[in-house]
This record gives C-alpha cells, sequence and structure tokens, in this order.
C-alpha cells in the first residue's frame, strides 16, 4: 500500500500509526544526514550549532497534519521563512528533545504535555551553520496556540500526506556567494516551504516510505 494510503485509511488505528512512525524512526539510521544538495566543509560542520526543532504531528479528523510557522521578517536568521518551532540547544537543556518542547511552548504556547515524542531523525545540518535534530512528535488536539509575536508571524498546518507526494519534491539551485546550492521546495497553497524544512520533511517521507506498513485493526 503507497504510504498515502497508509496515512489515511480508515482500517489503521490511530494508535498503530503512532506506534509504527515511533518503529520506524528507532530503525533509521542514526548517523548525521549531510545533504547532498548543501555544501559545506568538514570544519564547517564541527563549528555548527547544535539546535533542535519539533516536527509535530497534529491528529486531525480528517488525517494528520504538521504545524508550521512562518518567521517574522525581522529577525536576523531564517527571516520570513517557514520553519518548524524550534531553537539552538542552550546549555541548560538536558537533551535536543527538551530543547524542542521548550522552545516550541516559548514561540507558539504549544506545552510539552501535549506532545508525545515518537522519536528523531538524523542530524541536518544548513548552510547558515546549525546542525539540527529535528524531533518527531505526536499532538492531540483540542491546541490552544499562541504565537510569540517577536518571532512568529503565523501558525498555520499543511496536511502531512501533501509532502508525501515524491512528485512534489522540487529540487531548486541559486547561487549564493558564488557557490551554487541546491535545495528542495514543496509550496503548498500561498506558503513557500523550502530549505531545511522542505529537506527534513523528505526525510521523514524517506524513513516511513521504507518501512513496513502500519498494523490495520
Amino acid at each position: 500500500m503507497p504510504l498515502i494510503q497508509r496515512l489515511r485509511h480508515a482500517s489503521v488505528a490511530r494508535e498503530a500509526l503512532q506506534e509504527w512512525i515511533q518503529d520506524s524512526l528507532n530503525a533509521a539510521p542514526a548517523a548525521p544526514f549531510f545533504d547532498g544538495r548543501i555544501m559545506m566543509t568538514e570544519e564547517a560542520c564541527l563549528a555548527a550549532v547544535p539546535a533542535a526543532v519539533l516536527v509535530a504531528l497534529v491528529d486531525r479528523p480528517e488525517g494528520v497534519h504538521v504545524l508550521l510557522t512562518k518567521r517574522t521578517l525581522h529577525l536576523s536568521d531564517h527571516a520570513g521563512q517557514i520553519s518548524f518551532p524550534g531553537g539552538r540547544i542552550e546549555g541548560s537543556d538536558p537533551n535536543p528533545i527538551h530543547t524542542a518542547l521548550r522552545e516550541s511552548e516559548e514561540e507558539i504556547g504549544l506545552l510539552p504535555q501535549q506532545v508525545k515524542v515518537l522519536g528523531t531523525l538524523r542530524e541536518y545540518f544548513i548552510p547558515t551553520g546549525y546542525r539540527v535534530i529535528p524531533v518527531v512528535g505526536w499532538v492531540q488536539p483540542p491546541l490552544t496556540l499562541k504565537a510569540d509575536e517577536f518571532e512568529v508571524a503565523e501558525i498555520f498546518e499543511v496536511p502531512l500526506e501533501h509532502f508525501f507526494d515524491p512528485t512534489r519534491h522540487v529540487i531548486k539551485e541559486v547561487m549564493r556567494a558564488g557557490q551554487k546550492r541546491r535545495y528542495y521546495s514543496i509550496p503548498y497553497q500561498d506558503w513557500h516551504i523550502w530549505g531545511a524544512t522542505a529537506g527534513i520533511l523528505v526525510e521523514l517521507y524517506q524513513v516511513l516510505n521504507q518501512a513496513p506498513g502500519p498494523a490495520r485493526r
């Protein structure tokens, strides 16, 4: 059964879907994910700032959705871009999961107790000097979210199946500082979802697409 059909199939219980995602993440490679489209030296990778983001999967009656934000225009990093809630790992954070949950509460008011952590994806290196650990979590509505007006301009959701159609995984090119960079772009309605956000979602697709399907009721 194709991955999109697995996600929406009525015979797949939500609990089984969560277990399948969790098992798939646990079985995925643990080595850092060096995106072949991003040219980074070994020195740059070693100097990259550790960060964590929350890939929040929201359980809606019509299907699983991904929670995303649009960053405000005045920020020094990734201004105006579509991103997951998250940020750099602070010294007081015991682990990346704590970072992702803490940042999500600060940025969009998502309480840690509303998130069931299913696992993590591989570290994702981005050319702005960060190495990002994506934390995948299951979120059960109802949600009462409130954006941090300094960092977040908008909070919205996209059906997960939109990102799980490989024909939408478009690779684009841009010249930056004399170097050609290639990145994923997966637009949805009026939102331009690209770069690390799109790349992480493609990585999630690849992990789940290679795993056996979830059990049926």
